[in-house]
């Protein structure tokens, strides 16, 4: 219990804070109901190209923190707790949190959009669009501060990126456009939003190696 605390508390507030939101969500949804039925997470505000094109935009935001089963959240929160302490850490609270949803949004606005090209629709929900708007975001650090990061450890992210994208074709089910362009937005949103100057940078190389 005491290691699970200290844990805790050597995380990042506001990234906390978000995957202690998904997870209350979570357990809220899966006592009133099933979180593996798609009609129950589209009354709970899943998203769904054409209730979305029909003027309900908001289930762009809310299905960001819903999730179909418990290995769906567990997947995801732990990205999100390696993932998003590093974007807090290197860019502060707010910022991380503009990339976060700001990454979901743009990745389900994708999804959407591409759910309109092809007329193949499906009920989606998740937090793999913001996780990967800080996938992207790391890897705009590490592009950034290449010297510093190492080209082994660049060469382990560029691995780690594929490897995500290459688990998101295989798999079935996922949502491949709100990943792309979660992981796309956040990498723009690092470019906009971080401008470090040189001792910022080498901040990156002790959050990399866990220091």
């Amino acid at each position: 219990m005491n290691e699970f605390t200290a844990f805790l508390k050597n995380r990042r507030k506001v990234n906390l804070a978000m995957a202690a939101i998904n997870i209350v969500v979570f357990i809220v949804l899966e006592i009133i109901g099933d979180t593996s039925s798609a009609p129950f997470m589209l009354e709970h505000g899943a998203s769904y190209a054409p209730l979305v094109l029909e003027g309900q935009y908001w289930r762009l935001f809310t299905s960001m923190f819903l999730h179909f089963g418990f290995e769906h959240l567990a997947y995801n929160m732990f990205s999100l707790i390696f993932l998003g302490d590093i974007v807090e850490t290197v860019m502060g609270p707010v910022r991380y949190l503009i990339i976060y949803l700001g990454g979901g949004l743009c990745g389900n606005i994708v999804s959407v959009l591409l759910s309109m090209k092809t007329g193949k629709y499906a009920v989606a929900a998740g937090a793999s669009g913001a996780i990967f708007a800080c996938m992207g975001a790391f890897l705009y650090f590490a592009l950034r501060n290449r010297r510093g990061f190492g080209r082994g450890n660049l060469q382990r992210l560029g691995m780690m990126v594929l490897l995500m994208i290459m688990q998101s074709l295989v798999d079935k089910g996922v949502d491949n456009a709100a990943h792309m362009g979660g992981l796309a937005a956040g990498f723009i949103l690092a470019a906009l939003l971080w401008h470090p100057k040189k001792r910022q940078i080498r901040r990156i190389d002790s959050v990399s190696s866990g220091q």
